[in-house]
């Protein structure tokens, strides 16, 4: 079975669906690592879908690093953030 994902989002698009304010370090680091095509996030990057509310990073230390920035701020529509394991696997080879 496949999954749809669909969107994308920018970060001012996150903030208002999430309902809340990101710091503005965050903004300025997210901005120009959005990433326009949904496949194969490029290390460094992100692509936010809309459905579901998805917030994918090229690797590890993007996604903890946006995930630290935001963990304790008062979020009232939750998303997920994970890690494109097809970008993962292509650093390592």
């Amino acid at each position: 079975m496949s999954c749809i994902y669909l969107g994308n989002l920018s970060v001012e698009d996150i903030q208002r669906r999430a309902g809340v304010t990101f710091p503005p370090e965050l903004v300025e680091y997210m901005k120009p690592r959005q990433q326009a095509v949904a496949s194969n996030i490029q290390p460094g990057k992100w692509h936010c879908f809309d459905i579901p509310f998805f917030l994918v990073c090229g690797d590890m230390e993007t996604a903890t690093h946006i995930y630290e920035a935001i963990k304790d701020l008062p979020i009232k529509t939750p998303f997920q953030i994970g890690v494109d394991n097809e970008a993962a696997k292509e650093t390592k080879a």
